[in-house]
């Protein structure tokens, strides 16, 4: 079995951040915490990846709406 790599939330990137808020946000965030992304089911990560895709074309969306203002 691997080593456990330690997850150092203070040094991720910002599709990072987004993925553990949305895990976050689905309940999921403790588990991965303890147990690493591995432990997700396929139907969990890809929710999350679904959400990931989906606020980050919202945010695209009003970055564009902001430069036309």
């Amino acid at each position: 079995m691997a080593a456990k790599k330690k997850i150092d939330l203070n040094n991720l990137t910002p599709d990072e951040v987004l993925k553990y808020e949305i895990a976050g946000e689905l309940g999921l965030l403790d588990r991965v915490l303890e147990n690493g992304w591995r432990t997700l089911t396929a139907k969990e990560t890809g929710r999350i990846g679904g959400l990931v895709t989906r606020r980050k074309r919202e945010m695209a969306e009003k970055e564009d709406e902001t430069k036309e203002a």
